[in-house]
């Protein structure tokens, strides 16, 4: 996706710094700040290819309240005659063969446990505005505290926040409109890095169709070992 101009970078670099630098004493429109702790990671995968799938009870069944949830359109076999094929992107194949996981031809589910962070970790998502064709994002993640120090595998996803029974869904969704992912490095510094943690400051390019008043943000960090570590969803006051 083509980087955005340089003033249209300048704009969305001050509205990201704007929800993401302030920390608990900044209260922005949509962050993470105040949500309840992430317990799950809960992820539905749906095949472009099947229009039931979007309606049938089995890609229907909802998580707990403390779960994260991501609804992934698989690209399928018709291209870009498949039904659902608008939404649907290649991140979700990479996402297949990050968990090891086969294409489906319908439905697939994949859950997995988030423990709680100890004090002072911390993993913050925040969102500003649209501008143009872009949503300014910010992250900030301070880790663990582990002998040595260590690496961490970003992932960064814009999300379309559906409502349930809208578009013939029967539940909310939070269908994946575009993704990030990157290595929380020391030595390799890909993102800025801090005195505590990291700070990723990022414009994300807004997908043609997307409905930008239903535009959510939501991250989660993976150890060297594969493992969860955090996961966080930016949540919009009311009126926002």
């Amino acid at each position: 996706m083509p980087w955005p101009s340089y003033r249209a970078s300048r704009v969305l670099l001050a509205a990201a710094l704007a929800a993401g630098a302030g920390g608990a004493h900044a209260q922005p429109g949509c962050s993470s700040d105040g949500q309840p702790p992430v317990a799950a990671l809960y992820e539905r995968f749906l095949s472009a290819d099947c229009e039931a799938c979007w309606a049938q009870p089995a890609a229907a069944r909802t998580p707990g309240p403390s779960a994260l949830l991501i609804d992934w359109i698989v690209p399928g076999t018709q291209g870009d005659e498949a039904p659902l094929s608008a939404a649907a992107t290649r991140d979700a194949l990479e996402r297949l063969q990050a968990i090891a996981r086969p294409l489906p031809t319908h439905t697939d589910t994949h859950v997995d446990a988030v423990p709680p962070l100890p004090a002072p970790a911390l993993l913050r998502v925040a969102q500003g505005p649209a501008v143009g064709d872009y949503l300014g994002t910010s992250l900030r993640f301070i880790p663990p505290r582990t002998p040595g120090g260590t690496s961490y595998q970003l992932t960064l996803l814009m999300l379309e926040a559906v409502p349930a029974r809208a578009e013939g869904s029967p539940v909310a969704r939070n269908i994946v409109r575009n993704a990030f992912s990157g290595l929380l490095d020391k030595r390799h510094q890909l993102p800025k890095q801090e005195q505590e943690g990291w700070l990723e400051i990022r414009p994300m390019g807004i997908p043609e169709g997307a409905r930008r008043e239903r535009l959510r943000v939501a991250a989660w960090v993976h150890d060297p070992a594969g493992r969860l570590v955090a996961a966080a969803q930016t949540h919009c006051a009311a009126g926002h």
